[in-house]
C-alpha cells in the first residue's frame, strides 16, 4: 500500500507529496476550467500514468528476456469530453521502441505488455484507448 498526501493550496492548485519517497508533484486546473494551466491538471496526470505505466510494464518484460528498450517513448494525447459530464473519453497512446531488430515474439510480448499495464486495466473500458508502438 502506498499513501499519498495531497494539499488544496488555493486557486485551484494542489499539491502531492509520494509517502514512500517525498517526491512531490503539484497540479493545476487546466485553462478550460478555470485554472491558469501552468502545471499537469489531475487528468493530464492519469494520461501521463498510462504512459509511464506501460513503458514500465514493457521495461519488466524486456529486462526479464534480456531485450534492451532503452530509450523507448510514449506520446500520449488525452481528448476530454465535455457532456454528460467531464471526464476522459479517449487516451491515445503512441509508443517508440528502439530496437527493430527484435524478433516478432518479443514484439508481441512487448505489445501484450502494454497493452495489460494496471493503469490501462483499471481505466478499463470506460476510455477509449488505441496503442500504436512503433519499432525505430
Amino acid at each position: 500500500m502506498v499513501t499519498i498526501h495531497s494539499t488544496y493550496l488555493g486557486d485551484l492548485r494542489t499539491e502531492s507529496k509520494h509517502g514512500p519517497s517525498g517526491t512531490r508533484i503539484h497540479t493545476d486546473a487546466p485553462i478550460d476550467n478555470q485554472g491558469k494551466g501552468e502545471s499537469f491538471s489531475p487528468t493530464d496526470l492519469v494520461a501521463t500514468a498510462v504512459g509511464t505505466c506501460m513503458l514500465t510494464i514493457m521495461g519488466i518484460v524486456a529486462a526479464r528476456h534480456e531485450w534492451d528498450i532503452a530509450g523507448a517513448t510514449a506520446e500520449v494525447k488525452k481528448i476530454m469530453a465535455a457532456a454528460p459530464e467531464r471526464r476522459i473519453q479517449r487516451i491515445e497512446v503512441t509508443i517508440k521502441i528502439p530496437g527493430d531488430g527484435l524478433e516478432e515474439r518479443a514484439r508481441r510480448a512487448l505489445q501484450k505488455a502494454a497493452e495489460s499495464c494496471p493503469v490501462h486495466a483499471t481505466l478499463g473500458t470506460n476510455v477509449e484507448m488505441p496503442i500504436e508502438l512503433i519499432w525505430c
